[in-house]
């Protein structure tokens, strides 16, 4: 016998969740301790969305569902963006909600809405627990959340059923799906030829072949069969990013867009591995020919229309791969030295090598921070930027929201990687703007024993959206602001604070803040308009 707060803890637990991550409301107290007791953490945010993100970054390095859970109504309400996020973003996450019983939503208003009606358009489902089928409900919610394409699954937990006691129920538990490749059809047959007898071909790699844990099959591919490859911002580090043979993450920044489009374009046959194309900008909408020999790799049915396949499969991506390159050797021309090339050409763009500024931020922090660094960069110039000029060397190690693109991630989400990895170090990189969305998470830094270290972008200016402001003719307006002395707010909040202008107070303070037991904000002052001609 448990109460149903009890059984969603352990079936939680029992799917490796470890974290959850909220605010607390009495309607939600029954829940919390039900997640406590089967030991997954409760983290106090200091806000729902926040938390939200918090979760995310804990599945990136657990890949277990994340789970936030909010108060009814102010609580659900807070939490729309990241929700909303998670399901663009292709994240699965449980948003647990408490609610107050029907009988009582008969009479009483104050706080009282349908959140079921305000979370139905950015779910993937919106479930209400009962008791009697309350292990159904939250399997189902598991499964769903993970199925693909991954995303979130709201539950309202009504007050008086958080607290019954029930029986274990049977049958309640989902086998298994065994993993699809695609038959041996002349379909197939003809993709394995066009792959086989390709001189240029080219791969682009994105957040499903992460989800379906691909790498080992594409870094096959690259490295046995001489294919190129592109990737999207999250499918960064799929193949080590030092490899002479991968291009980089691509889609936001029509700088590179100039050389990596026409690269795509000459391909004699491109292979499209777990790309799903909302982490792309509309300049990447059909961007080869009707003709083109397209072989698609698909978790689903192309509904979206970004882009059309010769020939398309729908499966696992990983024994998809596997299966198609099955013994196959390829005829591919492409040698490290001209992929190289291109990569260098790229690289020109974005300046790393200059004596300050934004560039010159990144390329310090990737030369000083350890290898197996965990990254999370909030949204804006500096993200482009960093997209390109930030190494990844594993998969999964640079977080980001790259579908929504919305502000006020990446400090949350290194917080919650953190807690879920302790022992990698993350590095944080938001611009100013987007620090003062979510200051309030450095007390929660502290308060979590997070010691991650936050790299401000610090000019005073939404950058990304003054560009295209003074791109269109338009007046300045409501794009600058004073700056903050983020320094010292981080001090003042238990933490290490820096303020550096050069390649060597940024050094030091990198060396300093690793050997700190705290987090650590270091405040980079460039100026005004640094991103000009370079995304």
């Amino acid at each position: 016998m448990s109460t149903v707060s009890q059984i969603i803890g352990r079936r939680l637990y029992e799917a490796g969740c470890r974290h959850a991550f909220g605010i607390p409301g009495g309607e939600v107290l029954s829940v919390m301790r039900g997640l406590d007791d089967a030991g997954v953490k409760f983290t106090l945010v200091k806000h729902e969305n926040s938390g939200g993100f918090m979760a995310e970054g804990a599945f990136h390095r657990s890949g277990a569902p994340g789970v936030l859970v909010a108060t009814l109504g102010p609580g659900v309400a807070n939490a729309v963006n990241v929700v909303a996020n998670a399901l663009q973003d292709r994240v699965p996450m449980l948003f647990i909600t408490g609610c107050v019983d029907e009988d009582e939503a008969a009479t009483y208003t104050h706080q009282v809405f349908d959140h079921s009606a305000l979370m139905r358009p950015i779910t993937k489902a919106s479930l209400r627990i009962s008791a009697g089928a309350a292990e159904a409900i939250i399997d189902k919610a598991l499964a769903i959340a993970m199925d693909d394409p991954p995303g979130p699954v709201h539950i309202d937990v009504p007050i008086s059923v958080a607290v019954q006691v029930v029986e274990h129920a049977k049958g309640t538990r989902r086998a298994t799906s065994a993993p699809t490749a695609p038959a041996n059809t002349e379909q197939f047959k003809e993709a394995r030829s066009w792959l086989a007898e390709a001189k240029r071909p080219l791969i682009i790699a994105g957040v499903e072949a992460l989800h379906h844990r691909a790498e080992f099959e594409i870094q096959a591919l690259v490295a046995e069969m001489k294919i190129p490859l592109v990737t999207t911002y999250k499918g960064k580090g799929i193949v080590d990013e030092r490899n002479d043979l991968v291009i980089g993450g691509m889609g936001l920044s029509p700088q590179a867009d100039k050389i990596v489009l026409p690269l795509i374009q000459n391909a004699d046959v491109i292979l499209l591995a777990g790309y799903d194309p909302i982490e792309m900008r509309v300049g990447w909408r059909n961007i080869w020919a009707d003709d083109a020999r397209v072989i698609e790799l698909s978790a689903t049915q192309n509904t979206h229309y970004m882009h059309q396949s010769a020939i398309s499969f729908v499966g696992n991506i990983t024994h998809s791969l596997a299966a198609l390159r099955e013994g196959l050797s390829g005829g591919s021309e492409w040698s490290g030295e001209a992929v190289s090339a291109i990569k260098k050409s790229i690289a020109s763009i974005y300046r790393a090598d200059e004596e300050w500024g934004p560039a010159a931020i990144i390329d310090v922090a990737r030369a000083e921070m350890p290898e197996k660094t965990v990254a999370s960069v909030d949204s804006g110039a500096h993200r482009i930027l960093l997209s390109q000029v930030w190494n990844c060397y594993e998969p999964r190690t640079l977080m980001q929201s790259s579908a929504l693109c919305t502000m006020g991630c990446s400090l949350p989400l290194g917080i919650g990687a953190k807690l879920a990895e302790p022992e990698r170090p993350v590095a944080v990189f938001t611009g100013d703007a987007c620090l003062e969305m979510t200051l309030g998470e450095l007390a929660t830094a502290r308060d979590a024993k997070t010691p991650v270290i936050v790299f401000v972008f610090a000019d005073e200016s939404l950058s990304l959206i003054e560009i295209k402001q003074r791109g269109t003719g338009q007046p300045n307006l409501g794009v600058d602001f004073p700056g903050t002395n983020f320094a010292e707010v981080a001090r003042a909040m238990g933490g290490l604070g820096f303020e550096v202008e050069s390649r060597a107070q940024l050094a030091s303070a990198i060396r300093e803040s690793l050997a700190s037991p705290v987090f650590s904000l270091i405040s980079c002052k460039i100026s005004r308009k640094a991103y000009d001609g370079r995304i």
